[in-house]
Formats: C-alpha cells, structure tokens, sequence
C-alpha cells in the first residue's frame, strides 16, 4: 500500500511585508529535533529588495539570509522571529574585505557573503553540522531567468575586480556560482537568540571554479572507502561533465563524495562516484538529494530526493536507498519510481513563478512518524508527515532501477 503523506492545510510560514529581508520569499526549511525536549527547530530561507544596496541601472539586489523558528506542536505551527535574521551574509564588495574567520581561527576566504540558501541540518560523528547552498555576491530577482522573456540578473552585483585573478576564489567570483558552505551549528546558542554564537564557519565544500554545485550534505557516519575511514558527502554538481562518468550522464545528479577531512571535500584530494541520475519523466531535467540520509538498520539508508522535468512540471520528491558496501561507496539497492510529493493544494501552486515546486530540505523522525519540512510554490513553507516504516516498506518494493519486485 502506499504511504500516506498528510500536508499542513495553510503555509505555516510565508513572507511577511514590511521585512526587508523577509518580505518576498520565505521557504527550504531545514528542521532538528530539540535533544531535551520535544520542541522542533528550523532554519529557513529569506529574501526580498535590499534597497540600500542598489546600484543605479540595476534591479535591487536580493541577497539571502536565514531565519529562525520553533515549534512546541510537532511542527504544526511555528513561531518565528522575524525581529532579525539568524544568520545574514556580509555584503561586502572589495577583494580585500572578503574574508571570515574559521573554526580554526584562520582567517579565510568567505563563499557566503552574498546569499545562504537552502540550509540543511544534520549530525556528523555526533556533531551538529548545518550546510548551505551560497553566492558571494547577492543577485537581482533571479526568478526572472524563468520567466518569457528570460532576464538574468545573478551577475548584476558581481564588482568589476573578479575579471583581474586568475585564482579559484577569483574564478568562482567570476561566475557567482553557488558554493555550498558547512557551519557548526551551537543549537543552544540558536534557541537562546544567540545567533552570532550559533554559527561558526568550518570552511567551503565545494569548488565553485569546478561547477556550481548544491543539494550538498554529508552521511552521519563515516564509511570505509578505499582503506580508509573517511566522511561521505551527497553533491549534485551542475557540470557533471568534471566529475566521473558525467560525460556520460550529462544532466544534473546526486553524486557521493569520500574525504578523510572536512576541508578535503573541496580540493582533488576527494573521490567522487555518480550515485544516481535521471531515469523517469517526472525527472527528465536534473535530480539531486533533498535532506541528510536517515539510518534505516546497520547498513541502509533512506535518501530523499528531487526531481525537475521542466519549469511547467516542477520539482516534485521521491525516495532511493542505499547500501552501505565493504571498502566501497554505498550503491542503491531501491529507488522508488513514483513522485510520491508534489505541489497539490492551491496554496503550493505558483503564483510569481511559473515553476511548481514541492521541495522538502528537512526530514526527522520522531516516534512512528517522519517530518518533513518543504519549501512550497518558491515562496512558502510547509510541513509534511508520513509513517516511516510504511514509506520504507514501500521503497523496497521496487529495485535499483525502479522497477517495481513481483512477489
């Protein structure tokens, strides 16, 4: 039987006018689980005009921030504070002033000093960790690359000075390509309204000169791969053609990656193996994974994940498993052939944008159930739940492949 998905009925959060960096769009929650208590905790996604960053002849810029709420209900309703973003990029625009300090106390490079996108929350090795997807510089409104006539504006504040290096930081400038970053995350700083505690920068994980590349987390435990106990990563690199087998593949897909430290996910001393790619209509453009993997006995793993047809169709959810292999990368053992979550109710459907979209960026368990917190119409948030065992079953009703197993 297919599970049952129940949706909250309303957006729990939606843009709020009047906030400057709240006002247009407010969505891809990342969620975690209070360990003392049964409260719910979110990170989401902000934008709208920042006027007083405007250039004349440029549409406003939009940078992206992250805000914070709570849930005492199981994610019913939300509390938000819209007092102030929980974690905002710098805006700085001269070469010299592009820098943060890590968790080192290294004075580095900063990859999120005009946008923090979609964050997801997740432990590693017992550590609470959050990674998001950012620009250095803000964009003007960049949903207008979706609309006719096609207007891209991710390079209107990109300054003049990124055409002199020849440099990886200068080259990822060059393009603005997204660069995904990973934070550790002090959730009790978060929850006492601490923000500029909460967050303390552990360096990039991608290589924005190599490909724009989001949809980055990381497996709670390391794996042995190649000799090796080493830290595993999901990527979904907008240039497969750099990565192995991406000749072949072409479009967009989940990669994993293997590194015996964190800081080596963005140099050549990390390995990459193509996961997963397109394989059915409703996935036609690109997929990649939605939120950290979910434990399901000593070697499996539920991964959620998104697929894009085109702009009309949207992006719509289904899930995979894998297996964890001996001295390997895992490999996918069930991978659901159905979009099993999709923009249904009138509040999910687009309105400003062309391109539906139900893109879940959370997922938790908490008793029987399975949370997950979406990202509905490009401009609202929404909460999900489901059985987990039930979905689980489900998935392994059908191969690698997605071929559905006769009894």
């Amino acid at each position: 039987m297919k599970p049952y998905f129940r949706y909250s009925p309303q957006p729990v959060l939606e843009p709020v006018p009047g906030c400057e960096w709240a006002s247009k769009m407010v969505l891809n929650p990342a969620i975690v689980k209070d360990p003392d208590s049964d409260n719910l905790h979110m990170l989401f996604r902000a934008t709208g005009p920042w006027s007083q960053k405007r250039k004349e002849g440029k549409h406003d810029p939009y940078p992206i921030f992250l805000g914070y709420a709570v849930s005492s209900d199981l994610g019913k309703t939300w509390d938000a504070d819209f007092s102030r973003p929980a974690l905002a990029p710098a805006l700085n625009e001269g070469f010299e002033d592009i820098y943060i300090t890590d968790i080192h106390g290294n004075r580095v490079r900063d990859y999120s000093n005009g946008c923090i996108e979609d964050p997801r929350i997740f432990p590693v090795e017992g550590e609470l960790y959050l990674s998001v997807a950012c620009r250095m510089f803000p964009p003007g409104p960049y949903w207008l690359i979706d609309q006719e006539p096609s207007i891209d504006t991710r390079n209107d504040y990109v300054p003049e000075w990124v055409n002199e290096g020849d440099d990886a930081f200068s080259a990822a400038a060059r393009t603005n390509n997204t660069v995904t970053v990973l934070y550790k995350l002090d959730l009790d700083m978060l929850k006492a309204g601490r923000y500029e505690e909460a967050f303390i920068y552990v360096c990039p994980l991608t290589e924005g000169h190599v490909s724009d590349n989001r949809d980055v987390f990381l497996f709670p435990d390391k794996m042995r791969i190649d000799g090796k106990m080493q830290y595993v990563m999901l990527h979904r690199p907008m240039t497969p053609a750099c990565f192995p087998q991406g000749s072949q593949v072409k479009k967009p897909s989940i990669y994993l990656a293997a590194a015996e430290k964190l800081e080596d996910f963005a140099t050549d001393r990390a390995t990459h193996k193509l996961l997963a790619t397109s394989q059915f209509h409703w996935e036609d453009n690109r997929i990649g994974a939605s939120w950290a993997p979910l434990k399901i006995s000593a070697n499996e793993w539920l991964i959620s994940y998104h697929g894009k047809k085109d702009i009309h169709f949207g992006y719509t959810q289904s899930f995979l498993i894998v297996r964890e292999q001996d001295n390997d990368f895992p490999i996918v053992t069930h991978r659901c052939s159905e979009r099993l979550m999709y923009a249904q109710q009138a509040w999910e459907m687009p309105s400003d944008y062309p391109t539906p979209c139900l893109f879940t960026t959370g997922g938790i368990i908490t008793g029987d159930e399975l949370i997950m917190s979406y990202g509905a119409a490009d401009q609202k948030v929404g909460i999900s739940w489901v059985n987990f065992t039930e979905l689980v079953e489900y998935v392994k009703q059908f191969d690698a492949k997605g071929r559905k197993i006769e009894d």
